[in-house]
């Protein structure tokens, strides 16, 4: 695919590219159940919220009568995010979601994804107050907007299994972290949105809570600070790739196509509460910079030591038994296949500005 996506790298503009790169998770998921339904994404700027966006546009292409799409995004869209939303059926919100004014604009319906909040240590930390509440006091206001007999997704994060050994960790286990944790913000955050999910479960509701860990692809902003886009926005922008200490952290990537077909079977078909939603692609961060440095060809400077960032996990890993059972997932997009796509979009990008 790399190959025929570079062909014709002058003739897609970026929505059309994150279009046609999501289009196979649609013919692997059964969509058509939405039809008729009334959804609401929150978070729908976001990498994971961009893909689950360009899949229901497939939908709606296809013909869904009576479906109704809410997409809700704190800051000004990106002009990619606009094409992917131009249709009818699709309806734009802007608004803070950690305030409750902003409740009040959001409509009933009868499925929501919760998928709002900064994946990026930088921005959470930024604001420990509202990371917070976008996943406690949001999540318990946007039940009360969940239709009887609805489906509601919370998007949770392997951060929280802080604290535990590395290994690959299992739904059924937690972290050690305490709540003075330079992470605690969003690791007590995402364990309180779960909370939350399993408390309205005991009332009857299909709710599902999706430990997602280190997708990656197209539709990240520039300004993208995660270390996989910050090693492809160096390259491309100073030619070189430096980085801040020796890289040996282990780190296990998912491609977002991988990611948001899984988090599509949990929305439609999951049976049990938390599922973990990682990928297979193993790899220390030195040895990510030096495969992105090869896609760039640029050179890769790597101290022998450096501050690294505080709180971060020396290994991320996800044991994916529930998922590869229930939903037979058993390919996934290499790492190098999956860096090639993000480096030619974000190429794209920069040549259409």
């Amino acid at each position: 695919m790399t190959h025929g996506m570079t062909d014709t790298l002058p003739h897609l503009s970026p929505a059309a590219f994150i279009l046609r790169d999501a289009a196979p998770v649609v013919t692997r998921t059964n969509l058509q159940r939405l039809t008729g339904k009334r959804i609401l994404v929150t978070g729908a700027s976001g990498l994971v919220g961009i893909y689950l966006l360009a899949c229901l546009r497939h939908l709606l292409d296809g013909g869904a009568p009576g479906t109704t799409i809410h997409i809700l995004v704190h800051s000004e869209p990106l002009p990619y995010f606009r094409e992917l939303a131009d249709h009818p059926s699709i309806r734009l919100i802007k608004g803070d979601l950690s305030s409750p004014d902003c409740w009040q604009t959001l409509p009933i319906a009868d499925v929501i994804v919760h998928a709002a909040g900064y994946g990026q240590p930088g921005r959470f930390l930024a604001d420990p107050v509202k990371t917070i509440a976008l996943n406690s006091s949001a999540t318990l206001a946007l039940f009360d907007h969940l239709a009887p007999d609805g489906r509601f997704l919370f998007i949770s994060s392997s951060e929280i299994y802080s604290g535990l050994p590395p290994r690959a960790c299992q739904e059924h286990e937690v972290g050690t972290t305490a709540p003075d944790h330079p992470r605690a913000c969003y690791i007590e955050g995402k364990r309180c949105g779960e909370a939350i999910c399993h408390a309205w479960r005991a009332r009857g509701a299909a709710a599902y809570a999706a430990r997602l860990a280190l997708a990656y692809g197209p539709g990240t902003r520039e300004d993208d600070a995660r270390v996989l886009n910050a090693f492809i926005q160096r390259g491309l922008q100073q030619g070189r790739i430096t980085m801040l200490d020796a890289g040996l952290a282990t780190r296990t990537y998912c491609y977002i196509t991988d990611a948001v077909e899984l988090l599509l079977h949990i929305l439609l078909d999951g049976r049990e509460a938390v599922y973990n939603v990682g990928g297979q692609s193993r790899t220390t961060i030195a040895g990510l910079a030096g495969m992105i440095g090869d896609i760039l060809q640029v050179p890769v400077n790597i101290p022998s030591a450096g501050p690294g960032v505080a709180g971060a996990p020396a290994d991320v890993s996800l044991d994916m038994t529930r998922c590869r059972t229930e939903f037979c997932k058993e390919h996934y997009v290499s790492l190098e296949e999956g860096l090639q796509r993000t480096v030619e979009w974000q190429r794209l990008v920069r040549a259409q500005r």
